[in-house]
């Protein structure tokens, strides 16, 4: 079964700015307004970058309807509603329908691990809660259970599902996913060292957290490769990958959001137990931020 696809090439999946009082809405215009006039494809709000597991369901859903508005449907919007409480993420997902969202980007449940057939009745659950197409999003890193191959191609059967964003740290079992599900769930890459590894073996694109940083390299790095100059999409990703591990020294979303709090788009507020990037980590992103402008997107 061919899906429609949500998007192709580079979706950012944004942080949550904070300020004193809470949600900082005037820095969350601002970043929207950034990633559109850098022709990102599509938006996530409410993932994991985005803090969602210390946002409470009011400040989740003020997010979701302030997302879609500001917005104004230039690019599909894709709520995160994924937990480890299903209930709560059929209401949330059902909340994202009605408020105007595209598509959801859903998680696996994480904690109170279920079984690869409990994964399977978690996306039918939210299917039906919302009508929205979703991403399974799979990230063993964090959840510490993975979306397995068959088991995609079994989500894959929902009408509904129309992606998997894999965030996984096997690349062999990446292939393994396109090649059993083909069309009926297309794969992007959950990692921004990895795009061009994903988008070689049939992916659609990324959802990508340095993208909050510098979304016209992602969105270059895909449209390269669409365009079939390899070369250069291959010298991209080899130039974003000293960034990248700067970038992840620390807990997502920890260095980026100092990153975009030197760069004036954000406060640099945490929420707990999350804490502000070390001074030695602070400075090695500074010089990889420094030398990836300088030469990374313009060797090619």
């Amino acid at each position: 079964m061919k899906k429609e696809l949500v998007f192709r090439g580079a979706a950012t999946a944004l942080v949550t700015p904070f300020d004193s009082a809470g949600i900082d809405f005037a820095a969350m215009a601002k970043m929207i307004e950034f990633q559109l006039t850098n022709g990102i494809d599509a938006l996530v709000v409410c993932g994991t970058t985005g803090e969602s597991a210390t946002l409470s369901d009011a400040e989740k859903r003020s997010l979701i309807e302030f997302t879609v508005r500001q917005t104004r449907g230039r690019v599909p919007v894709i709520a995160g509603t994924g937990g480890n409480c299903t209930a709560r993420a059929a209401s949330l997902s059902e909340f994202a329908a009605k408020a105007g969202a595209d598509a959801l980007l859903v998680v696996t449940p994480y904690y109170n691990k279920c079984t690869q057939a409990g994964l399977v009745s978690y996306y039918r659950t939210i299917s039906e809660a919302s009508g929205l197409p979703y991403i399974a999003y799979s990230v063993p890193a964090r959840t510490g259970m993975r979306i397995e191959p068959r088991t995609a191609l079994e989500i894959s059967l929902d009408k509904n599902a129309a992606g998997l964003k894999d965030a996984g740290d096997s690349i062999s079992e990446t292939a393994k996913t396109i090649s059993l599900c083909g069309s009926a769930l297309p794969v992007y890459s959950g990692n921004d060292d990895r795009i061009l590894p994903v988008l070689s073996l049939g992916g659609k694109g990324v959802v990508s957290a340095a993208a909050n940083l510098i979304p016209g390299s992602i969105k270059r790095l895909c449209s390269l490769y669409f365009d079939c100059r390899v070369s250069a999409a291959a010298k991209l990703q080899t130039a974003l990958i000293p960034l990248c591990e700067a970038l992840f020294r620390e807990v997502n979303p920890i260095p980026l959001k100092a990153a975009l709090a030197a760069e004036g788009m954000c406060r640099n507020i945490l929420r707990a137990p999350l804490t502000e990037l070390s001074e030695q980590n602070l400075r090695a992103l500074t010089e990889a931020i420094s030398d990836f402008r300088a030469e990374g997107d313009t060797r090619l």
